[in-house]
């Protein structure tokens, strides 16, 4: 039987930090199934999901622990059991406008209540193109609960960008892997 691990990493950026959890995950016999990792101001983060043997959590734990020593903190959670998905719809948020305080809190209150998960978000902030300021982008994964009504989503979406003085779009995605 096989374990299933979510582990967040987080250090100062340098080479090999990449390697030297990929080193203790093989050494311990586990399989690096996916992750999300990227460089955030001179520190390294990321997340990934593991299967290994079940009897060699504790000494995988115990392994990626040892890493703090070369700087490198690793937080480890045994996976949830999949839960049955309800019916949803997958949808892609993209945003775009001036940068500005509260952004991701008022789009995220609005998905939140009304029951919208947010699967992934990724975000950055650029110079504008006429000096004109920080652009602000993010793109989203979502998952809508079948009995949100999508165009009403959609309203109340386009009315929050507008008040927010941002452009964004709402789109179906048929492949839950496409970014």
């Amino acid at each position: 039987m096989r374990s299933q691990l979510v582990l967040t990493v987080i250090g100062r950026d340098r080479p090999g930090l990449v390697e030297a959890i990929a080193s203790q995950i093989a050494k311990h016999g586990g399989n690096w199934e996916e992750s999300r990792m990227a460089h955030l101001a001179g520190k390294f983060a990321g997340i990934l999901r593991v299967s290994l043997p079940a009897g060699s959590t504790s000494s995988l734990r115990q392994a990626l622990t040892a890493l703090e020593r070369e700087g490198l903190r690793v937080v480890v959670e045994v996976a949830e059991s999949a839960v049955a998905e309800t019916a949803s719809q997958r949808l892609r948020l993209e945003l775009i406008g001036n940068d500005r305080e509260g952004i991701v809190r008022d789009i995220s209150q609005a998905l939140a209540r009304r029951g919208v998960n947010v699967d992934e978000l990724h975000t950055s902030c650029e110079d504008a193109p006429m000096g004109g300021g920080q652009l602000f982008r993010a793109s989203a994964m979502l998952r809508v609960p079948g009995e949100v009504p999508i165009e009403e989503l959609r309203t109340t979406l386009e009315g929050l960008a507008d008040d927010l003085m941002v452009e964004l779009s709402l789109d179906a995605v048929t492949d839950a892997r496409t970014r």
